[in-house]
């Protein structure tokens, strides 16, 4: 396929798409400098609800209600989508009195919506919407009206969906996120409905990945250096940490510090006279990406986790790569 094209072609085409976008992000400035009690409304109707959001819409809008749901199920707030043509043939029974409905009508007359909306006005069930007209049926009979400012499609026709859903969707997304500050969402929340891809691996924390209990190379300072190495051999960590007689880590033997004593009385050294003291540690609550940080920027492959200053676990370079921490 040839794709080359003539200096007036390519110059007509990146002037196209930049029309397009210079058109959304003014519909993105004008729905900023628009919004208002309604948006508080809303948030807060949400935030009281004791059960979830279930989101609707039809054609394009129905498309944008979906990522809406997703995106306020993974940020902690519990929703779902509900196609507005199945409701009408029993999925009605997903939404409960204690349920919030959002609506999304890019018109407010959406004639697949009418059941839901009846149904949210016969059960109390609180209803929010979004749509460009404040007179349509919609808008009328939600408990909160979220207003898009009036402004064309883009293109020249201003026939297709454009403007109209990047504002809901950028809506959709200052509630989410609304929600999510409001709640005091953390990191580790987060990391409770992203387990799986990049998202939970970036979130892993130290305790999720070291090793603990009888996998840990622990030895007493007096320990006899030949002892040490099977120990070390052993748990296959490529360290040892020595232990105080409290319980607390004094030092840790790595392989480098045994073999910077190899010469002269090796096997008459003991555990005390080749450890490092003072090792970099970690927490267990600490972040395996702040960890696996720790370990580049110090050129070393292990590190004791500690909690009162006893280590509890260690954690090494290949647990972090394993688990796509990097």
């Amino acid at each position: 396929m040839n794709a080359d094209l003539n200096g007036a072609d390519r110059d007509g085409i990146i002037a196209a798409g930049r029309r397009v976008l210079a058109d959304e992000a003014d519909s993105l400035s004008l729905l900023r400098q628009t919004l208002d009690e309604s948006f508080a409304r809303a948030v807060t109707v949400v935030e009281n609800a004791a059960g979830r959001v279930a989101v609707t819409g039809m054609g394009k809008s129905g498309h944008i209600a979906r990522k809406i749901a997703a995106t306020l199920a993974s940020t902690g707030c519990p929703a779902f989508f509900v196609h507005p043509g199945e409701a009408s043939h029993g999925d009605l029974g997903m939404i409960t009195v204690d349920d919030v409905v959002l609506a999304l009508s890019n018109s407010g007359e959406t004639a697949e919506l009418v059941d839901i909306i009846a149904y949210s006005r016969r059960f109390g069930i609180p209803l929010i919407c979004m749509t460009k007209r404040s007179e349509s049926l919609l808008a009328s009979q939600s408990d909160v009206a979220l207003i898009l400012p009036p402004l064309d499609e883009a293109g020249s026709m201003g026939l297709a969906p454009t403007t109209s859903t990047t504002m809901m969707l950028a809506l959709g997304d200052a509630l989410a996120v609304t929600l999510l500050e409001r709640r005091k969402f953390t990191a580790s929340d987060f990391k409770v409905y992203h387990p799986g891809g990049h998202l939970g691996q970036r979130l892993l924390k130290v305790s999720d990945l070291m090793h603990t209990g009888g996998s840990l190379p622990m030895v007493t300072p007096d320990m006899p250096i030949g002892e040490v190495i099977v120990i070390i051999t052993q748990k296959s960590l490529g360290c040892a940490g020595v232990t105080a007689p409290d319980g607390a880590l004094a030092g840790i033997i790595t392989d480098g510090d045994l073999r910077r004593h190899l010469l002269g009385n090796f096997l008459g050294l003991k555990a005390k006279d080749v450890m490092t003291v003072g090792p970099k540690t970690a927490t267990p609550d600490m972040l395996a990406a702040e960890a696996l940080r720790i370990m580049n920027t110090k050129s070393i492959t292990s590190l004791f986790v500690v909690e009162d200053g006893k280590p509890v676990g260690v954690l090494h370079v290949h647990d972090c790569l394993r688990s796509g921490v990097a």
